[in-house]
């Protein structure tokens, strides 16, 4: 292992405060879209809402099956599953976003279990689960040299791990300012790992197609797919990373599927 990697591995979690901070503030302007998320008869994934038939990835889940939500935010995720049979739990730092998860919850009558915890250490026995999933939560807002050796642990041998991120293109696309990727590249590819953008005092996280594979391979699981999302056309997207022009050109949105070993 090289010293940088290392180095990132041992990194202190001050991102863990500064994250929970600033989804508290970003909790009400997701109400809605959340709302209209738990509406939805059929999952819609990712920034740009590609339906679940097209993408498929929960056909592996059965009813009966004990779930994991990294980073639930307002619960849509898990409302899906429990709609499917499945028994989920939905946990997030944000006490805002499972504040609207309970609103729905009681709006919608439908009950799961919501746990205000961080994705890097959650308080489950091992093999507690046979399903994990992360749509832009812990994916995105915790350390992958520590939220995914946990997903590892609490996964069943076979138990299946699905995660969407941003595709690291659009990382090496964007300035160190921020706003939406360009068309060309901005910063180094290679040792990505932690982003931090000065108008909104959080911290992401991103790795490149290499450091995912090695990841996931240290920690016992076998990437079964790698989808990097195309949109069609006239599709939006919901957040201001790229346009549509943009992404129908390179990838932006990837969608990961790993089975635990």
């Amino acid at each position: 292992m090289t010293s940088a990697a290392q180095a990132r591995r041992e990194a202190g979690p001050d991102y863990l405060d500064r994250n929970t901070a600033a989804w508290n503030r970003w909790a009400p302007y997701y109400a809605a879209a959340g709302r209209r998320a738990w509406q939805e008869p059929e999952p819609r994934w990712g920034m740009w809402g590609v339906l679940e038939s097209d993408l498929g990835l929960l056909e592996y889940c059965e009813p009966g099956m004990n779930a994991v939500d990294l980073g639930c935010g307002t619960g849509a995720v898990c409302a899906w599953l429990a709609r499917a049979g499945l028994n989920p739990v939905g946990v997030d730092i944000s006490s805002g976003q499972l504040e609207n998860a309970r609103l729905f919850q009681r709006e919608f009558d439908l009950s799961f279990r919501l746990e205000p915890a961080n994705a890097e250490s959650l308080p489950y026995e091992d093999a507690s689960f046979d399903f994990a999933i992360s749509e832009y939560g812990a994916s995105t807002w915790c350390d992958p040299y520590r939220w995914l050796p946990e997903a590892a642990r609490l996964l069943v041998p076979g138990g299946l791990l699905v995660f969407l991120v941003t595709a690291p293109l659009v990382m090496a696309c964007t300035s160190s300012t921020g706003g939406g990727a360009g068309e060309r590249l901005e910063r180094p590819y290679f040792d990505m790992h932690r982003f931090e953008f000065e108008s909104d005092g959080a911290v992401e996280f991103h790795l490149g197609h290499g450091d995912w594979f090695r990841l996931l391979n240290e920690n016992g699981f076998a990437v079964e797919s790698l989808v990097e999302v195309r949109p069609d056309a006239n599709a939006a997207p919901r957040y201001s990373l790229v346009s549509n022009a943009w992404a129908r050109n390179w990838p932006s949105e990837d969608v990961w599927m790993a089975r635990r070993q």
